[in-house]
């Protein structure tokens, strides 16, 4: 009875201490509520897929009419199905918008490292789960977003033919590329759902950044009942904008063609991923060689891991770096443009404009992020000097 005692008492003593007691600094903005919306997205998630897979039929010849049964004869199937569609892009927005807030906040400089790079390993997990998730429909893109994408690891040097045979199950995308998909679509989320608990400990050990940047023992208040009242509000926010989607246009963010049963003998005129792989979908065709645009395609999202040690600035947030700050909204616009791109046809003048968009974001993180930091130290160093002197 004792030992039962002691670990309720733990538990709730844990709860307190990471949810209602949890110090936050008392400047938090509603910028800081991205976070908490992303496990929300990722609940919604994983309980419509879980409802989904109880009627999906994982093969090639009735993939595609179980997705329409879902939507015609399974009660409030449609919803369903819409919530999941696109529930994924809701994610992809709160998390992009989570990782430019943290980019312009300085989320990612000591002591964060670990914080940041869970994140970003999260970031990879849902990049593969949407990938292999936008596969399932057994529709025209997806075939063929299947069939390209999985031909990108064939540049690989002596391994590659081997590694996207084996991805296929065969030597076609087909019926064993589905199931493997569909095993691994529902197999990751509950990874991510770990990893995104881990990044919870890690967040809680260092403690929340804050929009100064500053100590944030200096000052700050319980996360109950103050700052959840922020989260709450951001949360209805967020529903009411997913409801837009969901109930005016639940087809917008969609490609036309994934209404279309796959056809191997038909390739589509312009094939393109969904909307949130296209700045990575335009890396990769700004290079003309197949390896190296795989290469970049990778290292623009693996450069994210090493920003804690490319940076060189003692200075956490842009609030304080007037010309970083600059810097840092040529990117966001770069990262927009690429997006642009990355559904435009291969032609001129979107390949000049793309290598020129993918120029600038390595440029960024290599050297202007870097340099810049190092310029400021200096401004710095000079200003106490002066004001020593004076």
């Amino acid at each position: 009875m004792l030992k039962y005692r002691l670990n309720k008492n733990s538990l709730l003593s844990f709860i307190n201490s990471h949810i209602i007691d949890y110090p936050t600094p008392s400047n938090l903005s509603y910028l800081w509520s991205f976070g908490s919306m992303a496990g929300i997205c990722l609940v919604i998630q994983i309980i419509t897929g879980i409802f989904l897979a109880m009627h999906y039929s994982c093969h090639v010849d009735l993939a595609f009419n179980s997705v329409e049964h879902i939507m015609r004869d399974v009660n409030n199937g449609w919803l369903l199905r819409y919530i999941h569609a696109n529930g994924a892009s809701m994610f992809f927005i709160v998390v992009y918008s989570h990782i430019f807030r943290g980019l312009y906040f300085g989320s990612y400089i000591k002591p964060r490292e670990s914080l940041w790079i869970s994140g970003v390993l999260i970031f990879l997990l849902m990049m593969a789960t949407a990938f292999m998730g936008y596969v399932l429909p057994w529709g025209q893109m997806s075939f063929w977003g299947a069939t390209v994408i999985t031909n990108l690891f064939s540049a690989i040097p002596f391994i590659g033919h081997s590694i996207v045979e084996w991805l296929w199950g065969g030597f076609a995308v087909d019926n064993a590329t589905l199931n493997r998909f569909f095993s691994l679509h529902y197999l990751l989320p509950f990874l991510i759902a770990g990893l995104t608990l881990l990044h919870l400990s890690l967040l809680h050990s260092v403690g929340s950044n804050n929009p100064t940047g500053i100590n944030k023992n200096i000052d700050f208040i319980a996360f109950y009942p103050y700052f959840y009242v922020k989260d709450l509000f951001s949360f209805f926010l967020f529903l009411f904008f997913f409801s837009f989607f969901l109930f005016m246009y639940p087809n917008l963010l969609g490609h036309p063609d994934n209404y279309i049963e796959a056809n191997s003998l038909v390739t589509p005129s312009h094939i393109v991923p969904e909307w949130y792989f296209l700045p990575f979908y335009a890396i990769l065709r700004s290079i003309p060689d197949k390896l190296g645009g795989v290469v970049a395609m990778i290292s623009a999202i693996v450069i994210l891991v090493f920003l804690p040690f490319i940076n060189t600035s003692i200075i956490r947030s842009n609030k304080f770096r007037p010309i970083f700050s600059i810097a840092y909204w040529f990117l966001v616009s770069d990262f927009v443009l690429l997006g642009w791109i990355g559904q435009k046809p291969v032609e001129s003048p979107f390949v000049e404009i793309g290598m020129f968009a993918t120029f600038f974001y390595f440029i960024f993180f290599l050297l202007l992020l870097p340099v810049i930091g190092l310029i400021e130290r200096a401004l710095s160093f000079n200003k106490v000097f002066a004001l020593r002197n004076f």
